[in-house]
């Protein structure tokens, strides 16, 4: 452990004390938002990605370190663990390392050298290998290994399987994989031709080649898919000959009788051994390196997805259109309860517009329906013509907005929605959920795998596994900063809340449905399975927004209420009557505190005392109200209407590593290649934009044909 904390602070840059606090949080069972939120003082105010990533790492250290011991058992085992080889395996950093190490020792199949081996050539192997016969020839040393019995017919037979031992020798080297590895990593080039002569999205590939150590990792992914779909051959190429000369510098240290058997042997073992391994090692390393690019660019987007800003307050109807089966309506209240439903037809020729038109005012003035949420999927442009006509048509303010349908009819059909929705068709459950994303995305994408919400780069080509764990942490990290309304919560909201499970997000839920509203967080003790551990974890991300004590509308977690309270008594002010702009004036006057001689007097750290400053200042606030709403419209434009030169507004949709798509109300995203962001460099397009923000652009190019956008944010 020692050796890990130390390591990890290294890696870090931050101090082997906060490492092992860290450490000690994680292991006690405290989950991420947790400490990040209430322990700061204990981990030097780490950050909720930071905390993530050191706990990624720890996890990896800790699994090398157990294959360490296992490696070390193992070869013990075979009677063959030596003191250096003891040293090189505590020495080695990563598992590549000690697998290179153990490649002797490991069991493998029946090899041409365990067949060699296994007719009794071993000792002629050592013997070519020690280089220190005398003048004679090796055929004459091989006689003594002939034995028909084991089918070693001839001098020339034996000396054959011995050289095959030695090439495996050579090829279990650890050395002389690495350097292998290294030279080929630093000068190799990764080569691409086509495997089928047929138009596809991978023609860029079809004769291309860029060095390995300077790949980028959607360009791994690409390729990796074209090999995967037979579009593409993929070879490494590098210079062979410098690297068979660099080991056979190594084992032939000095002239003998076997000198070229053995300069032959380096050929063989390293074409026919080292090099397909090393070349799926290497190819293997790019796409970790690739998936976990792609798999933060998700959780990026995905994080930025998910803290769009609700738009409160409003009636909205949902629309998912569709052609056949008619459009899907759904409208909506203020806090998300189904209005009332329909289904219009209004988007094929043969279809009555002005029934539906007359339909859909209805329920708009029925409802005093002031925005209407128009999925992005099939037969949304035809839709959107119909209701761009309506808005214009109705005297009244009424606007519309395209709402990202992507996972709608996969939540629409699961056992969630039929459970939460069980007197509705499942159409119409997707009418709602685009209704609900609108009025708050993080409560109704949570509904949804993360994976099915497409705001990434080749997800479906990455570790599913790891893919899934590092979107769930995210989506973590997402819900706990908002802090959910314990009285409204759905069970799948509920669920990731910090120390909830699924069966105590149920249990939550039914708790409420038997007894009524919570009116203050101590009372979350009496849910089934909720004990003091869950309760510390949780409770200061649920919210009660009318309930006994002001603070439970807070961030504040119960555990520091004493010290709000002495902070009150201090001013004159007590708990049980000070009114919320009360407590906000006392914030603001904190500018002129001494804080850090103030937090030695409650109790409390200093990080804690600024975290319930804040709070005090804006009870019940919702971090994402102080982002930009979004875009609403009333008029429709089309892919035609735009030339180049144009200036729009537009909203960032993805963020991938070669740039930006931007909706610009054309049904249509534009491109922002990475080049055109910013007239400085730009490392990652992340670091100039993110998901869900508003952004001036000026079309650079528009190919109808092909429904492509070229649009830039310089000089704009």
């Amino acid at each position: 452990m020692q050796g890990i904390s130390s390591l990890l602070a290294r890696e870090f840059e931050i101090s082997e004390q906060q490492v092992k606090n860290t450490l000690k949080l994680i292991d006690e069972g405290n989950t991420i938002p947790f400490i990040a939120r209430y322990r700061k003082e204990i981990t030097g105010g780490l950050s909720d990605s930071v905390l993530r990533e050191l706990n990624d790492r720890l996890a990896y250290l800790r699994n090398l370190e157990n294959r360490r011991q296992e490696v070390i058992h193992l070869i013990n085992e075979q009677g063959k663990l030596t003191d250096e080889l003891h040293k090189s395996i505590q020495k080695a950093q990563t598992m590549t390392e000690l697998d290179d190490l153990y490649r002797p020792y490991r069991p493998k199949r029946r090899t041409r050298a365990i067949i060699a081996k296994e007719k009794g050539l071993e000792p002629l192997a050592e013997i070519i290998l020690r280089q220190d016969q005398e003048q004679g020839s090796l055929e004459e040393l091989a006689k003594d290994y002939i034995n028909p019995e084991k089918e070693v017919e001839s001098e020339e037979e034996a000396i054959n399987f011995a050289l095959d031992i030695i090439a495996e020798m050579i090829s279990d080297n650890a050395d002389y994989r690495r350097l292998t590895r290294e030279y080929t990593f630093r000068y190799g080039v990764l080569e691409t031709k086509a495997a089928k002569e047929e138009p596809s999205v991978y023609e860029m590939y079809y004769d291309y080649s860029e060095a390995l150590n300077r790949i980028v990792p959607h360009r791994v992914l690409a390729i990796n898919r074209g090999e995967a779909e037979k579009f593409l051959s993929v070879k490494i190429r590098v210079d062979e000959e410098k690297i068979v000369q660099f080991i056979s510098s190594k084992v032939i240290v000095r002239p003998s009788i076997s000198s070229e058997l053995l300069q032959m042997t380096v050929a063989d073992s390293y074409k026919r051994l080292i090099a397909p391994s090393i070349e799926r090692e290497i190819r293997n390393q790019l796409t970790e390196k690739a998936e976990e690019q792609a798999i933060r660019v998700f959780g990026e987007n995905l994080r930025n997805l998910l803290l769009q800003p609700p738009v409160k307050g409003k009636i909205v109807m949902g629309v998912d259109p569709g052609y056949r089966t008619g459009n899907k309506i759904a409208v909506v209240d203020e806090t998300g309860n189904v209005l009332d439903t329909s289904v219009v037809y209004m988007t094929l020729p043969n279809h009555n517009k002005e029934q539906a038109k007359s339909i859909l005012r209805k329920l708009i003035e029925d409802y005093q329906v002031s925005i209407i949420a128009i999925g992005n999927g099939t037969a949304s442009r035809e839709s959107e013509a119909v209701i761009s006509e309506l808005c214009r048509e109705l005297n009244r303010q009424l606007q519309y907005i395209i709402v990202n349908e992507a996972g709608a009819s996969v939540y629409s059909a699961s056992k969630l929605s039929s459970e939460e929705f069980p007197d509705y068709d499942v159409a119409l459950r997707s009418a709602i959920s685009i209704a609900r994303r609108l009025q708050d995305p993080l409560a109704e994408l949570v509904k949804i795998d993360p994976k099915s919400i497409g705001v990434g780069q080749y997800q479906h080509d990455v570790n599913q596994k790891r893919l899934a764990e590092a979107l769930k942490g995210v989506v973590e990290d997402c819900v706990n900063s908002v802090g959910v309304d314990l009285n409204t919560a759905s069970p799948s909201l509920l669920q990731y809340i910090s120390g909830i499970t699924p069966t105590i997000a149920r249990n939550i839920v039914a708790c409420r449905r038997e007894k009524g509203k919570f009116s203050n967080r101590k009372q979350l003790l009496e849910v089934s399975m909720l004990g003091p551990k869950a309760f510390e974890q949780c409770a200061g991300f649920l919210r009660i927004p009318d309930g006994d004590n002001v603070l439970d509308n807070t961030a504040v977690h119960p555990e520091s209420y004493n010290a709000v309270i002495q902070l009150l008594e201090w001013k004159g002010e007590s708990l049980k009557t000070i009114q919320s702009d009360s407590l906000k004036k006392l914030a603001v006057e904190s500018i002129n505190w001494d804080l850090r001689e103030l937090s030695k007097t409650l109790g409390v750290g200093l990080p804690t005392l600024q975290d319930i400053i804040q709070e005090l200042k804006k009870p019940g606030r919702d971090p994402r109200d102080e982002l930009p709403l979004p875009i609403l419209r009333t008029d429709i434009m089309e892919l035609k209407d735009l030339k180049p030169d144009m200036v729009l507004k537009g909203t960032v949709r993805n963020v991938i590593d070669f740039g930006v798509f931007v909706d610009i109300g054309v049904h249509q995203d534009g491109l922002v290649h990475i080049s055109q962001l910013s007239d400085k460099f730009v490392k990652h397009p992340m670091d100039v934009v993110q998901v869900g923000d508003i952004v001036t652009v000026k079309v650079l190019d528009v190919d109808v044909n092909r429904k492509r956008i070229s649009l830039t944010m310089k000089d704009v």
